[in-house]
């Protein structure tokens, strides 16, 4: 018996793709991103959308329903990402609650002394390995969805170093690099978890 050819992906045409977030920072990368292949992204910001509750229990389940909730309402093809520092240390927290580690005033300085706080409670032996994941989610109106994963492994550093980006950005040293996200050049930023993921997209969709 022949198995069954795996669905083709979907190409993403040209035109409006809403941008379903609205952390203004994850939002500009993303439009950096989109910006040589022809589409018109619109973040959900612009556009008025509410920010659906994240339910779901892992990156790709919050990324899709983010997605899905934008394209239901605009009618549009609809982009989203959750993404998230997993701490070996900390089975893996914060993962999908690193956003809200920042509090209800995304106080991502907060979120970071948080982190460092509960390694240093495991004992100056607790590994400070780390890493970062980026799911993406592309929906349409009809109901059909791709995705696509990006990771980054490295080490966190404290203190923070660094200003660009934004985020946990500042204690995350990539392995292989002697630098933060934070103090990588944003055109040197290739190897981010969300850039990976992004690689994936475009050779997929476009």
């Amino acid at each position: 018996m022949s198995e069954v050819p795996p669905q083709a992906i979907r190409k993403l045409g040209k035109g409006k793709l809403v941008i379903a977030s609205h952390n203004q920072g994850k939002v500009k990368e993303i439009l950096e991103m989109l910006g040589p292949y022809g589409v018109e992204p619109v973040s959900a910001a612009d556009l008025d959308l509410p920010e659906p509750e994240e339910t779901g229990t892992t990156f790709l389940a919050n990324a899709e329903l983010k997605a899905r909730a934008a394209a239901d309402l605009t009618g549009l093809p609809a982009l989203a990402d959750d993404s998230g520092l997993c701490v070996d240390a900390l089975g893996g927290d914060p993962g999908i609650f690193s956003a809200r580690w920042a509090g209800p005033e995304k106080d991502f300085g907060l979120a970071m002394r948080l982190v460092n706080e509960a390694i240093e409670v495991k004992g100056p032996d607790a590994s400070r390995d780390a890493h970062f994941v980026c799911v993406l989610a592309l929906a349409w109106p009809d109901g059909h969805v791709e995705w696509f994963e990006g990771r980054v492994d490295g080490t966190l550093v404290w203190p923070p170093r660094g200003t660009g980006g934004f985020g946990y950005n500042p204690i995350f040293q990539p392995l292989g690099s002697e630098l933060t996200f934070a103090e990588i050049p944003d055109a040197k930023k290739a190897i981010s978890h969300r850039a990976e993921a992004f690689r994936q997209m475009v050779a997929a969709v476009f």
